[in-house]
């Protein structure tokens, strides 16, 4: 099953999957809100997920799919290389994390695994996921103040969005720096965008 939002890249996807004889296309969506309702018509053994969907995002659709099938297998096919993004999918159960540009023999040899009940991490999406996990997790409130000071909220604008006092959301604020290793407002930014944390639209 091929779950991607970009027509030509899944016509491209299932061309490669159906050249192979022990292999067929069971079923595919560019809508994370399908996901479910496909998986349930086609019982697919294997699922490619690309993280950027209409209606949610491949992490939400994952966890969604994976609470009702927890035996379903995942791999993501994207091209979000950041180190937040990977952890997120890990972290929701996926058997690979695969870029666009990873070979076709690379891809055929992940479902195969996949099929297996292996899990597969290509070295760089690995050295990515083991830098991640030394950072701390930002917590949800933590994760809104970090989105709205990237869209150049000031203080006392995130606190009247989030319904808290401006002191408080000083103390989020000091608490990012700490998570994220910066000094400054300017640095959570580029932090957050570089990990992946935020993505800009």
């Amino acid at each position: 099953m091929i779950v991607d939002d970009h027509p030509a890249f899944r016509m491209g996807v299932a061309a490669l999957v159906e050249g192979q004889p022990d292999m067929v296309l069971a079923g595919e969506t560019g809508d994370g809100r399908e996901v479910l309702d496909v998986y349930r018509r086609h019982q697919p053994d294997v699922v490619l997920m690309d993280l950027r969907l209409q209606g949610l995002s491949g992490v939400e659709a994952i966890i969604a799919l994976r609470k009702e099938f927890p035996d379903a297998k995942v791999i993501v096919l994207t091209t979000y290389d950041t180190d937040e993004d990977i952890y997120r999918a890990c972290q929701a159960g996926v058997k690979s994390y695969l870029l666009k540009d990873t070979p076709k023999e690379e891809i055929l040899a992940a479902i195969r695994a996949a099929d297996a009940g292996q899990q597969i991490m290509p070295s760089k999406v690995a050295d990515r996921l083991a830098k991640r996990l030394l950072r701390a997790d930002l917590s949800q409130r933590e994760l809104e103040v970090l989105q709205a000071l990237v869209k150049g909220r000031s203080n006392k604008e995130i606190a009247a969005a989030l319904g808290i006092s401006e002191p408080t959301v000083k103390t989020h604020l000091q608490n990012l720096f700490v998570k994220l290793g910066v000094q400054d407002r300017v640095g959570a930014v580029i932090a957050a965008i570089k990990h992946g944390i935020v993505h800009l639209e």
